[in-house]
């Protein structure tokens, strides 16, 4: 049995149609890491547990960290463009603000004929009164009545976003505290906030908590199958053979001779981004025992 100084591992899957790990993005070039980043795994499991931006992560940014890719998924490039034209009003753009939705339901559209003076109209006609606000510059398209902004932008910001497309990596955050591991483990099923692989777009599938385990981050890795999202029914046998030996980084304790750090140890999370610091992590092929631990996991 292990004893109460010993390290142990919670696993963390991580799969889903898209995923998107940020490292040095900007508005205009949002890309992705070819990996989980620590950064964004520890804000997964900050909003899972409910915590707030401003909040202190204490032990949480103290795990020690590692991703084995069990599926590396494809790079996927969005070609996304931001303002320009007019545009519908959506629900969200809404908001609380009674006097614009005065100007936008009194003068936006034309008169509707007399036999429809009684009836509720479309968004823009006066009868809506209980309708609560919308974008400044608001005017009714002459041709389909439909609510469109007057203000048109001469040309849109063409932005691009990168993604991995059907990825699937089993995460290990290590560390002495099993009660603190079994905590996270709970929100990430009972989650307190909506969760995301990275970034709004990527909702997560299945089972994210699948286990806790005594050990190493590379013990655990190398005793552990395979995930069930990395080789599909229709696969090869032979196919399933050479996936068996999958790359997996491991956060390293102290600096590492001729290894590039990465900037992805949350210090605080903000709004503007929060702020990080440096890790260094070691890269290796895992060899995954031949009678490894399987899986009981709802993908």
């Amino acid at each position: 049995m292990s004893g109460t100084n010993d390290s142990h591992v919670l696993l963390i899957r991580l799969a889903g149609p898209l995923q998107s790990w940020g490292i040095a993005g900007r508005f205009a070039r949002r890309d992705t890491h070819s990996r989980p980043t620590k950064s964004g795994v520890i804000g997964l499991c900050a909003a899972a547990l409910g915590l707030s931006r401003e909040e202190p992560l204490g032990e949480l940014a103290e795990v020690r960290f590692g991703a084995r890719a069990d599926r590396p998924g494809t790079p996927l490039r969005d070609y996304h463009t931001v303002g320009g034209g007019k545009y519908p009003l959506r629900p969200r753009d809404l908001i609380t603000d009674h006097q614009r939705a005065a100007k936008a339901t009194t003068d936006s559209s034309p008169t509707p004929p007399e036999d429809d003076a009684l009836e509720p109209g479309p968004f823009g006609r006066a009868e809506l009164h209980a309708w609560y606000g919308s974008p400044k510059y608001v005017v009714a398209d002459p041709r389909s009545g439909v609510l469109v902004s007057a203000e048109v932008r001469r040309h849109s910001l063409i932005t691009e976003r990168w993604y991995l497309a059907d990825a699937a990596f089993l995460v290990g955050l290590e560390h002495q505290d099993r009660a603190l591991l079994e905590r996270v483990a709970h929100a990430l099923e009972h989650p307190k906030r909506l969760l995301w692989l990275g970034r709004k777009a990527c909702p997560p599938s299945g089972d994210l908590a699948v286990g806790i385990a005594p050990g190493s981050l590379k013990e655990v890795f190398e005793t552990h199958s395979l995930l069930p999202d990395a080789v599909g029914p229709e696969a090869e046998p032979s196919a399933t053979a050479q996936r068996l030996r999958p790359w997996a980084w491991i956060e390293s304790k102290r600096p590492l001779p001729a290894v590039g750090p990465l900037s992805d140890q949350p210090v605080q999370f903000g709004a503007d981004g929060g702020t990080h610091s440096l890790r260094w992590e070691t890269h290796h092929r895992i060899t995954i025992a031949e009678h490894a631990r399987g899986w009981d996991i709802i993908l």
